[in-house]
């Protein structure tokens, strides 16, 4: 969903009064992870150009960086109130009726008193059990939700590309929730639908296979994805009566570390949505008070991933002109050194959050390439005794 022209031009004169501030802070970011002895190569900027994109994916992330530098403030907080009137109009209601590839939507809610509720993406009818995409938004933890229109319309493709049945995840946002607010969330979603045995509301003309069960989610959401996978493998997977993880989508998932990367130091000020000043906002919002971005919930090394042994076969995807793609890659390899199952698809124009905006050709290569992985990974059929 577009972002609306008159929410560009409201929000542009704030982005004016605090672009220069903005862009000295960076600056001294970098100067200071350089004067550290982190800087890669020579610390220069690539030569060759971004990306050229469209013109309506720019308005669209130009309004998306407006929108974010607008509500996040510079002690760790949200100005909660602003960004209630952004959400609205970005918002999307669940809509019942089948849209032109046959999805529609509905809300249910998973705890009230905690503000869980899902969105179910689905066909009308299935003439087979279909698998199950959990799927976790992104938006640095502190922002956002299922309803938001980017996130709307991504898990209106997946369950159209994939032939999947899709259920977003409301989880409650940083920094009101820290850590392991959003794990505990996205978990209890997990044990909401085994314990229901089904997707709440999907009815019997929408049959599912939760033995296939998928968990997916971009940048926080990827990151939560992988929490969340690590924790039901080990806790909550042998006792489970329906739900095994088949396997998950870490989409350019958010990871970092207090050293500054030669991928975030070489984009910084280059790449858009992400640079190192909403990454070091998005890690205080959500790290417990006082802990550094090296704790185990943003940094997944060798010595800190104790991995389940059931911990799911995984596709991370990485974009080349993404400043975290060095932190995709090192986790990549952690999982990999562990003796898990690890694809790595790789997409070298693709910016973060790039497979959210059905324009680019790499949006639709991405769910192709989800829909085999999935293809691969489903739970055997089960056979049917005459």
């Amino acid at each position: 969903m577009p972002f609306p022209v008159r929410v560009l031009y409201r929000q542009e004169v704030m982005h004016a009064e605090t672009e220069e501030r903005q862009t000295v802070e960076e600056t001294n970011l970098m100067e200071a992870a350089a004067d550290e002895g982190v800087v890669g190569g020579n610390g220069q900027r690539p030569t060759s150009p971004p990306p050229e994109l469209p013109l309506g994916v720019r308005l669209q992330v130009g309004g998306l960086t407006v929108a974010i530098d607008a509500v996040e403030r510079r002690d760790g907080t949200v100005n909660r109130c602003l960004y209630s009137v952004i959400d609205r109009l970005q918002s999307a209601r669940a809509n019942p009726r089948p849209d032109s590839a046959g999805v529609r939507s509905y809300d249910f809610t998973i705890d009230a008193s905690r503000g869980i509720w899902a969105r179910v993406f689905a066909p009308v009818a299935a003439a087979a059990p279909l698998p199950v995409v959990v799927y976790y938004h992104g938006g640095g933890f502190a922002l956002f939700s299922p309803a938001i229109g980017p996130f709307n319309g991504v898990c209106r493709r997946l369950c159209s590309v994939i032939g999947a049945v899709v259920v977003s995840v409301n989880y409650r946002l940083a920094p009101e929730h820290r850590y392991p607010v959003a794990y505990d969330d996205g978990v209890d979603a997990l044990r909401f639908i085994d314990g229901a045995g089904a997707v709440p509301g999907l009815g019997e003309d929408v049959p599912v296979d939760l033995s296939s069960c998928f968990l997916a989610g971009e940048s926080a959401g990827g990151n939560i994805v992988h929490h969340v996978a690590n924790r039901w493998a080990a806790e909550h997977q042998p006792s489970a009566r329906c739900v095994r993880l088949a396997g998950i989508f870490p989409v350019q998932p958010y990871f970092g570390g207090e050293e500054r990367t030669e991928s975030e130091l070489r984009l910084e000020g280059v790449a858009p949505v992400v640079n190192l000043r909403r990454s070091d906002f998005s890690w205080k919002a959500f790290l417990p008070v006082g802990a550094t971005r090296d704790h185990p919930a943003a940094h997944v090394t060798d010595e800190n991933a104790e991995l389940a042994e059931a911990f799911p076969p995984t596709m991370v995807v990485v974009g080349g002109f993404d400043p975290l793609e060095d932190w995709q890659r090192r986790y990549a390899d952690v999982l990999r050194r562990k003796g898990k199952k690890v694809v790595v698809a790789e997409y070298p124009d693709g910016f973060h959050g790039f497979y959210g905006f059905p324009e680019l050709p790499d949006a639709g290569k991405v769910l192709q390439e989800m829909k085999a992985f999935v293809e691969s990974n489903r739970a055997a059929p089960k056979s049917t005794i005459l």
